[in-house]
């Protein structure tokens, strides 16, 4: 699974925009901007995930599952459990 925050952080990391994600996919741009617009994990056609994910990969993206480790040795980054509210 892949929610929309890795999803737009992938483009960050990449420096890419929606509608270059979309054509380096083969999926639609409305498509990209709703999977992007889910809260939590990305909702959409397998199909259609796949294809990002796979694009991610060739553009040399590797997605962090949650509690999985990386496999890659590049740089990266990972999101900590948020802190509950009142601890500094």
């Amino acid at each position: 699974m892949m929610t929309a925050a890795q999803m737009r952080a992938a483009r960050a990391l990449l420096g890419i925009d929606q509608k270059t994600l979309a054509e380096l996919s083969g999926v639609s741009l409305p498509t990209i901007q709703r999977m992007e617009a889910s809260e939590g994990n990305v909702r959409g056609v397998v199909d259609s995930l796949t294809k990002v994910v796979e694009a991610l990969d060739r553009a040399g993206v590797e997605l962090i599952g949650e509690n999985a480790p990386s496999t890659g040795g590049g740089r990266g980054l990972r999101l900590k459990p948020p802190k509950p509210p009142g601890r500094p």
